[in-house]
């Protein structure tokens, strides 16, 4: 990939990312808010708002987190497969993607009871989206320590290519 290709993907992928990571913190924020508050059409609203952000920001962001993730390691020297950072990144991803995909069915359950008006308060309030959130803040976290900090560490898929390049270096500067 040339460089102000791999430069613009790049810049795609942090920026999806941090936006996921965003809009999970402003997740976070409503879960808070629909568990603590007092006043009964807040807590309703909290949960409702939950479903349309889950739809429309959370899991178009984990997507384009994922195939930008995918893009960029493709086409740098990092590839997938050649560092642990990088495969435990997209295992990350994945796992979240898949997690938050499956969750999805959880957070609509919350807002059909929030939307019933008849329905008690206290079924109303549920920890469980701010657990998610909690926990995929975590995970999002991690990745973001492991992009910035790359720890050393080459898979031996990484190490082979990275003995046959060395190997095809030397072979080129006897030949010439």
């Amino acid at each position: 990939m040339r460089p102000g290709v791999r430069k613009l993907a790049l810049t795609v992928h942090i920026a999806t990312t941090v936006g996921w990571l965003g809009a999970v913190v402003a997740f976070l924020g409503l879960a808070i808010v629909g568990l603590t508050s007092g006043d009964a059409q807040t807590v309703r609203g909290a949960y409702l708002v939950m479903e349309p952000i889950t739809w429309f920001v959370l899991v178009p962001l984990a997507l384009a987190s994922l195939l930008t993730g995918l893009v960029s390691a493709l086409g740098t020297p990092w590839g997938v497969f050649r560092h642990y950072w990088v495969l435990f990144k997209l295992v990350l991803n994945v796992l979240a993607t898949v997690l938050l995909l499956v969750y999805t069915q959880s957070v609509g359950y919350f807002a059909d009871v929030a939307a019933d008006p008849t329905a008690d308060l206290d079924v109303v309030r549920n920890p469980s989206p701010a657990l998610h959130a909690i926990l995929a803040l975590a995970l999002l976290v991690v990745a973001l320590v492991l992009a910035v900090y790359k720890p050393r560490g080459m898979t031996s898929y990484g190490q082979r290519r990275q003995t046959e390049q060395r190997r095809g270096q030397h072979e080129h500067v006897h030949n010439s």
